[in-house]
């Protein structure tokens, strides 16, 4: 199937793949070639793609939109990160500040950003850690 990435900024992937794992409102969703036609949400996380010679890419995604056609899957998201170029020790750091906030209640007085930044952090590190395997 035909897969399109693509960021606020640019494209990140446009290629054949076989198999897709996106982070879906609902839950992580595999998509495969044939699927029937679906649009729905993304969240905050890791999208693996294994393409059709069996190499598998990682991305973040900070959540968008995601359209199924059955030979086509298009990946609209403000920011797409390649798991490559995740800076681990950043997003570490990220998410133990945001964490250490939230368990201290200091600083309490935007809930949502700190716990937006946990997801955030928390989902980079696991793009990252799956390239990594």
């Amino acid at each position: 199937m035909e897969v399109n990435i693509v960021s606020a900024e640019e494209s990140i992937f446009s290629g054949r793949a076989r198999v897709l794992i996106a982070p879906a409102e609902q839950g992580e969703m595999g998509i495969y070639p044939g699927h029937s036609q679906l649009l729905t949400m993304l969240v905050p996380g890791a999208i693996q793609l294994f393409g059709m010679d069996d190499t598998e890419r990682s991305y973040y995604v900070s959540g968008g939109i995601m359209e199924i056609q059955p030979h086509c899957v298009t990946i609209l998201a403000d920011t797409v990160i390649r798991a490559e170029d995740i800076d681990l020790q950043r997003a570490e750091e990220a998410r133990e500040s945001a964490k250490k906030i939230l368990t201290t209640g200091k600083k309490m007085d935007d809930y949502t950003t700190v716990l937006i930044e946990l997801t955030n952090a928390m989902a980079q590190l696991k793009a990252a850690k799956k390239r990594r395997r």
